[in-house]
């Protein structure tokens, strides 16, 4: 936005007076250069006016408002004119013939008009005029904004093998501004490298990301996410991985339940492979030996009746597929058949054991309890009689006297206590 002041009306209204009256016949020469003179009279000065306005930014296909606005206004002529200086509005007329152009308020302070379904080649500067002695002229900028038009994401290969590098693109085509792309697996944020290409004022961005893979990575979405000031919220596209990884492979004991593999049991295995593709082959073996002449094997499943000590040893299913091979080992060891007995009976007898050790600690300590109580109860006794008739005497010698005494009788009554 910028202003600016123009030849003062009386010396507009004079120059055109002096070509006007050049180019009329001599008769009419000095009545025009009258008139016209008398009109630039007319024409109010500037002093205190200030016309003023905004730039603005719009959507492509919306609609943009032009505001064209006088401080102190004393009703002077406001007029708009488009970036190739055609009047589109005079006071409240409209000599453009483009009926995209509305008014929206006219005033001795305003002039305001819309422009709807906007295109980028409505884009430049437009010219607000007020007619004061001296003119004023003031400009706004039209910006206008183009989201981007297709958005676009290829990946190098659609199915990728895991610790395997891939390329993947981003292209967002044909936004003014030229956009940012970022770039995310899942909820990680990744970094990528773009490219701008400009073409006729409209950019083009393409992003490049590196990626390696793991078979974690199957069917995690890679996410292309553009941010532009044309665009609300989040304008994404998404590419899922397809990530073949090499079987994973686990060996689960279904018999015996409780774990402990004793002579004269069955014993049945059983392997869990998982990959992708999808294992189509698993095997089982004997490292470092046959496989026992009494061991079935169905699928995944193996299977040793009656088992001896001759099976112990290590037993490995191997699967395999496209990507590669993996296997996983168990180590058979055959236990005596009352292995587990022997444990349980020790069990017991330990618990038995432990039972009566704590019922004698127990009434060992109910005896003692009961014995204090019976020693301190009879030995009060025995003080309390040892000077009796000492309490009944008149005075100190009688008392000694029937102490003696008593002590006397207590000879002749002795006591027994256990």
């Amino acid at each position: 936005m910028a202003s600016a002041v123009l030849p003062s009306g009386s010396q507009f209204a004079a120059a055109v007076a002096a070509v006007a009256a050049a180019a009329a016949p001599p008769g009419l020469r000095l009545r025009l250069l009258l008139l016209l003179l008398s009109a630039a009279a007319l024409i109010p000065t500037g002093d205190g006016q200030n016309l003023f306005t905004k730039d603005v930014t719009v959507i492509e296909g919306e609609v943009a408002t032009i505001s064209c606005q006088v401080n102190k206004s004393d009703d002077s002529v406001i007029q708009l004119l488009n970036p190739n200086r055609q009047t589109i509005y005079f006071r409240d007329f409209r000599p453009l013939k483009d009926s995209r152009f509305q008014l929206l308020n006219f005033s001795s302070s305003e002039l305001k008009v819309s422009l709807t379904n906007v295109s980028i080649s409505d884009e430049g500067r437009y010219f607000c005029q007020l007619y004061t002695d001296p003119p004023q002229e003031s400009y706004t900028t039209i910006t206008v904004l183009v989201p981007p038009r297709n958005l676009m994401i290829d990946i190098q290969k659609d199915t990728a093998v895991e610790g395997e590098e891939i390329e993947v693109n981003c292209t967002a085509m044909a936004s003014k501004p030229a956009t940012t792309i970022r770039w995310f697996k899942g909820n990680k944020e990744l970094k990528g490298k773009s490219e701008v290409e400009e073409w006729s004022d409209m950019y083009t961005v393409t992003s490049q990301l590196m990626l390696k893979v793991h078979k974690e990575d199957d069917g995690v979405p890679v996410i292309c996410q553009v941010e532009h000031p044309a665009v609300t919220g989040n304008l994404q596209t998404q590419r899922y991985l397809e990530v073949q990884y090499k079987p994973q492979v686990h060996i689960q004991m279904t018999y015996p339940l409780q774990g402990l593999t004793r002579e004269g049991d069955a014993l049945e295995l059983t392997c869990e492979a998982i990959g992708k593709p999808q294992p189509v082959m698993v095997t089982w073996i004997r490292v470092d030996d046959e496989m026992p002449q009494h061991a079935v094997l169905s699928g995944p499943n193996l299977f040793i009746n009656n088992l001896n000590k001759t099976d112990n040893g290590t037993y490995r299913c191997e699967a395999s597929n496209i990507v590669g091979k993996a296997h996983s080992d168990y180590m058979l060891y055959v236990y005596d058949s009352r292995a587990g007995e022997e444990g349980a009976i020790r069990a017991v007898d330990h618990a038995v054991i432990g039972g009566v050790v704590a019922v004698v600690v127990f009434a060992m300590l109910c005896l003692l309890i009961i014995l204090g109580r019976y020693f301190a109860r009879h030995k009060g006794t025995y003080f309390t009689h040892e000077a009796k008739g000492a309490d009944d005497a008149a005075d100190a010698d009688t008392a000694i006297i029937n102490a003696e005494g008593g002590q006397n009788n207590s000879e002749e009554k002795k006591e027994y206590f256990i």
